[in-house]
């Protein structure tokens, strides 16, 4: 739980016997949460200098895509009236430059979706929430989860707290997923670690990728 912010904190956790490893299981799916041009551009308003996260989920994408393993995109968009986005387009105005159809809610071209993989349409922070990636996972026998993209303090841990309560082992990179601040960025790994998934790198999730090749 390196992600502690001090050492006491660290220690208090670990005396009681939170943030045990749970691994990956036999057939693990990927998810890359919400990298698209709004939050990908550090000129939105939602945006920020992530380059690092994209790199590391192509990385990622690759490795996913030469095993064939499943994959998953999402992407948030609300129709002109808003009427989709409910009380979080109060609480967060920005979310008003998420319009459906619009360049701003297409993901990154770096990691563009290929043919075949899903792009899911989801209208709040967690990629389970009013959406059919449950079913899918279901479909695919997935039965781990490697969640990727942005905002660590928002979607991804949204979708990690979901991922476990659905039943899955979750895995976290922590390069391969960001913030527009490094505090909630810090303190939300911490909190997956604690409570919800393994945090670990982009080389490691790579490592147990070839392992499960091998067997």
């Amino acid at each position: 739980m390196e992600d502690a912010p001090d050492a006491e904190t660290r220690a208090v956790y670990d005396r009681r016997a939170f943030g045990r490893d749970v691994g990956f299981g036999d057939r693990p799916a990927l998810v890359v949460v919400d990298l698209i041009e709004a939050f990908t551009d550090p000129e939105t308003n939602l945006g920020s200098n992530v380059d690092s996260v994209v790199e590391s989920t192509r990385r990622l994408l690759a490795a996913f895509r030469e095993r064939d393993l499943p994959r998953y995109f999402t992407t948030v968009a609300y129709e002109e009236s808003y009427g989709d986005a409910g009380v979080f387009v109060e609480k967060v105005p920005a979310l008003r430059e998420l319009r459906l159809g619009t360049d701003a809610v297409r993901v990154d071209e770096r990691i563009a979706p290929r043919e075949g993989e899903r792009v899911i349409l989801k209208k709040y922070a967690s990629a389970f929430f009013g959406t059919d990636l449950s079913t899918e996972l279901t479909t695919d026998g997935v039965d781990t989860l490697v969640v990727a993209g942005v905002t660590t303090s928002g979607c991804v841990r949204a979708t990690a707290v979901d991922s476990l309560q659905h039943g899955y082992r979750t895995i976290v990179p922590r390069d391969a997923v960001g913030d527009r601040a490094e505090g909630p960025h810090r303190a939300n790994l911490f909190d997956i670690a604690a409570k919800y998934g393994d945090v670990v790198t982009t080389d490691e999730v790579l490592a147990e990728l070839e392992t499960l090749g091998r067997e």
